[in-house]
């Protein structure tokens, strides 16, 4: 309910009449609270107050504040106790625990599925469908998720736990906890020890020397973002919550063999999202261990990703951040710096660089280099990278959507809305549907007679009543104009990437600058896999004039180069010689200075 972010309408303090109703509601939803307990949960004296919210699918929410922190959230007037409020009162919902890297999905919006769900040895505590419980990380009994029981005890087990067992609706690390002073679990040990709590302990106290998995790490995302596991672990953690064929498959399975086993699971076995998820984490060890060495820092994050992350990627798959959980590259490594891997600084003002990164790191050593992939030959790939780094311009081809509007022109052939088709299948489309309808005008065949869905879909309101012959590069360009462009990008070595638009051409400008000076800039570098700094770099030694860096105005995540002088002449022969882009996709190569005149 809370993994996004809400809108807060109202906030205003709880006094007299309405605290003794509020005590009096937690009395009745909570009944097992003593007197002490209640008394301090709602207290006379300590600043109380509701605020309203909206979350991101508009479920109006009522929010009980203890000072800086949430306390309870009321739905369709059933009270549920956060968090923060469960630390203090760790016993007042039944609880049931699950494995510590299952965090992630939950607080990421994720129900928790039964194969999740840990069995202890002492059984599950008895509840009925749609009783309130806790959710508990192995080893730990501070609760760290607040969800309703889809099914009781009883069908759960019946169920062989398999299918959904709980409704997940605030976890710790969603945005109702970080609206409050983001405090950490305690750790509490559990009533009953479990075997497998003890037994996972002693089995990473004996291959780490660490402290076992009781205790919680001093930063909330390392154990979230599965930071201290292998990446197999991730996967095999990634699966519980995954689809019910693989459960199906695996659930009785030992633990070695099931770890074996997952790395033999299709790729369906997981939400598109866990797969992404998998993958940045993959290629980004992997670029850490393989490709980026010391004397590299600081190194530009765009670079990073694209330069190296990008090349790690396997063959078959491509990297996506807005098909993560992540949605932004900066947040992905917000939480490795966050779990002490990397350190990311803004050197230049909106434009972030890695400028320390930790080689000891246990994930970085305990990382294996993927089947197919070489860590010899990619460390020596590296260093052949440092002495010189080959640009091979991308492959861009212009492609179309198929619009609501075109759709009646185009079911014919098989395609609906969203179809993606080249500027030649539209071509053959459309020729194919006039000689279907026999549309061509016997009199003239460089014309082509308008029926009814062609004057729908290509002629405008006030064209409908005088158009009814079309010559046929004119029907073309019109049903080219009425879809959606969209663009295919390929880089060398990588997958085809196919975004919305039309590719936007590298930007050169002319500026003022003060005592009349004028500046080249340059924007869209990034879009044609040119890393802005090296061209600052190449272009400052070419013309021996200062270059750097700065954000775009308006723009998030780009960056500009700008370098004293007007050196369009420079960048023309670098662009449309050396790097071999083609000539329609620089802007602005006009404004070089004419020959005899000064710079």
């Amino acid at each position: 309910m809370f993994a996004r972010a809400f809108r807060v309408r109202a906030n205003t303090a709880i006094k007299g009449s309405d605290r003794r109703k509020l005590r009096s509601d937690v009395a009745a939803a909570f009944p097992n609270l003593s007197a002490e307990q209640l008394a301090e949960f709602i207290p006379n004296k300590e600043e109380l107050s509701v605020i309203k919210i909206y979350c991101h699918k508009g479920e109006a929410v009522t929010v009980y504040m203890n000072h800086r922190n949430p306390i309870l959230f009321e739905v369709e007037k059933a009270l549920y106790p956060t968090v923060y409020s469960l630390w203090v009162y760790p016993d007042l919902l039944p609880a049931f625990s699950t494995w510590p890297p299952v965090l992630q999905k939950l607080a990421g919006g994720a129900d928790l599925m039964l194969p999740g769900v840990v069995v202890p040895s002492s059984g599950f505590p008895q509840v009925e469908q749609g009783t309130l419980c806790a959710v508990t990380l192995l080893g730990n009994r501070a609760p760290v998720a607040v969800a309703v029981a889809t099914m009781s005890t009883a069908e759960m087990l019946a169920a062989g736990m398999k299918g959904k067992g709980f409704a997940v609706l605030h976890t710790y690390l969603d945005h109702l906890w970080e609206y409050g002073d983001k405090s950490y679990p305690p750790a509490l040990a559990p009533l009953i020890p479990d075997c497998a709590a003890e037994e996972g302990a002693g089995d990473e106290e004996e291959q780490e020397g660490k402290e076992p998995v009781n205790s919680f790490p001093p930063d909330p995302v390392q154990h979230v973002d599965g930071g201290d596991l292998s990446l197999k672990e991730q996967d095999s953690c990634a699966e519980l919550l995954g689809k019910e064929e693989f459960r199906e498959n695996g659930a009785a399975e030992p633990a070695e063999s099931a770890s074996t086993e997952d790395q033999q699971q299709p790729e369906d076995s997981r939400t598109p999202q866990e797969q992404m998820d998998a993958l940045f984490n993959q290629c980004f060890f992997h670029a850490l261990k393989c490709k980026v060495k010391k004397s590299d820092l600081p190194l530009l994050t765009s670079t990073f990703l694209g330069s190296h992350m990008f090349s790690c990627c396997p063959a078959g798959q491509q990297l996506d951040i807005k098909k993560s959980s992540y949605k932004k590259f900066s947040k992905f490594l917000q939480s490795m710096q966050n779990q002490k891997i990397l350190q990311v600084k803004e050197l230049n003002k909106g434009v972030e660089s890695i400028v320390e990164v930790d080689w000891k790191h246990p994930d970085i050593k305990a990382f294996a280099v993927p089947e197919g992939f070489s860590s010899a030959s990619a460390a020596q790939d590296s260093k052949n990278e440092d002495r010189e780094q080959v640009y091979h311009a991308p492959e861009i081809v212009p492609l179309y959507g198929v619009s609501a509007r075109m759709v009646p022109l185009f079911q014919e052939s098989g395609h609906r809305k969203g179809s993606i088709l080249s500027s030649s299948e539209v071509r053959n489309i459309i020729i194919n549907y006039v000689k279907t309808n026999e549309l061509v005008d016997e009199s003239n065949k460089n014309f082509v007679k308008v029926n009814a869905t062609l004057c729908d879909c290509l002629l405008d309101k006030s064209e409908q009543d005088e158009i009814s012959h079309l010559q046929w590069d004119d029907l073309l360009s019109r049903c080219l104009g009425r879809l959606q462009p969209l663009h295919q990008v390929t880089f060398s070595g990588q997958e085809p990437v196919v975004r919305k638009g039309n590719i936007e051409p590298i930007n050169i400008t002319l500026a003022q600058r003060s005592s009349n000076k004028k500046v080249t800039i340059i924007k869209n570098l990034e879009l044609y896999g040119l890393d802005p700094q090296c061209v600052a770099n190449t272009l400052q030694l070419k013309v021996q004039a200062s270059a750097t860096i700065s954000p775009v105005p308006g723009a998030k995540d780009r960056v500009q180069v700008q370098i004293q002088g007007n050196q369009i002449h420079h960048l023309a022969k670098m662009l449309l010689e050396e790097y071999q882009l083609p000539r329609k996709y620089v802007q602005g190569l006009e404004k070089a200075p004419k020959l005899g005149r000064k710079k």
